[in-house]
């Protein structure tokens, strides 16, 4: 079946969306970021409160909206970006729980593989496997633009999961992640984005701050994680240009 002629979650004209977006996955946020980051930028959709805005970071034109929480609304956004906006990039930002000791909060990791013992790539169009492999050209942009500005970062595997890792026995999903992986964090949006985008013969890349951890009981201050917030966020705008 061919999707409609006109996307049914995104109301942006045509040429509202820029052929870059950043996407986080919490709607808010992207207000936050069009708002303190981007020049001139204007709310272009708001379908179901999923906001969208595009404006100038550095000259450069570039979209920033909201995923939602999971898969199945990660996969709704980015195919309609794909699809009916010729987007060509899309850099996922978000927060991650760690399931290794190597990284601490609030530090970011630059995902090199996603994994997902999910069924999300064999319902959307047959794909069987569990790892998908983001863009390496732009994950190579993310990761040299840190390298530049002296920002650490974790590069290396994460997962997706479908359900909320502190609300379950997320130890048990760890343990069926092949160890080769050594994998990193968990999240809810970054397999489907990439898949999506592979599908499309796009490119995706994710990059997540570590903000909850059961190796350690360190809270963040309100300060601390707008801080390591802003860092991902313009790791992520400087990759786009």
């Amino acid at each position: 079946m061919k999707p409609q002629k006109e996307p049914i979650h995104i109301n942006a004209k045509k040429d509202d969306i820029a052929e870059v977006v950043l996407m986080p996955g919490d709607p808010l946020r992207a207000k936050y970021i069009a708002e303190k980051f981007l020049f001139d930028a204007k709310l272009v959709t708001s379908v179901r409160n999923m906001l969208g805005y595009t404006g100038y970071y550095k000259g450069n034109r570039i979209t920033v909206m909201g995923s939602g929480m999971g898969l199945p609304s990660m996969g709704i956004y980015c195919f309609e970006l794909f699809y009916y906006y010729n987007v060509q990039k899309i850099i996922r930002i978000g927060t991650c729980g760690v399931v290794n000791p190597k990284v601490e909060i609030p530090e970011i990791i630059v995902a090199d593989k996603v994994w997902s013992e999910a069924n999300f790539a064999f319902s959307y169009n047959g794909f069987k496997e569990h790892l998908v492999t983001p863009s390496m050209n732009l994950t190579n942009k993310i990761i040299k633009r840190a390298e530049e500005s002296k920002q650490p970062i974790h590069v290396g595997a994460i997962m997706t999961t479908e359900v909320f890792g502190p609300y379950v026995d997320d130890e048990a999903i760890v343990k069926r992640v092949p160890e080769y992986l050594d994998v990193l964090g968990e999240e809810m949006e970054a397999y489907a984005l990439i898949h999506v985008a592979n599908s499309f013969k796009r490119e995706a890349a994710a990059i997540v701050t570590a903000v909850d951890s059961k190796f350690s009981d360190k809270i963040l201050t309100i300060e601390e994680r707008e801080k390591s917030l802003d860092d991902m966020i313009k790791l992520g705008l400087d990759a786009l240009i």
